[in-house]
């Protein structure tokens, strides 16, 4: 950072997928980060650095070293296996807000946009 020059920060969410430290999150979260903490819901922070980024498909992987107290990984579901009609949830940290909670339903499979991502 430049002299004299501002620091800023971001905010984001995302989920632990493996036991040793595995988080994934956004691209746009974590691409033009200096420095990575992960904070738990009990408060405790982590460093973490980039492991892999997809600016493609907005997917950011990041790794922590894990401590007793750090979240055991989520269950991942199979996404071949969903339906049109199924209920979905997602959970994140919009704006710093805390854990937000929204659904919807499945409403179709295999579209593209103009990129073709789907």
């Amino acid at each position: 950072m430049p002299k004299g020059g501002l620091k800023t920060h971001a905010l984001g969410s995302g989920f632990v997928i493996s036991e040793d430290g595995l988080i994934l999150t956004n691209n746009h979260v974590i691409e033009k980060a200096t420095e990575i903490k992960v904070k738990i819901e009990s408060g405790k922070e982590y460093d973490a650095k980039v492991v892999g980024r997809d600016p493609k498909t907005d997917l950011g992987l990041i790794k922590v070293k894990p401590d007793s107290a750090f979240p055991k990984p989520l269950r991942l579901g199979d996404s071949d296996a969903i339906r049109v009609g199924d209920w979905v949830m997602a959970v994140g940290n919009p704006f710093g807000l805390g854990q937000t909670v929204t659904t919807g339903i499945i409403s179709a499979k295999g579209r593209s946009n103009e990129k073709g991502v789907q």
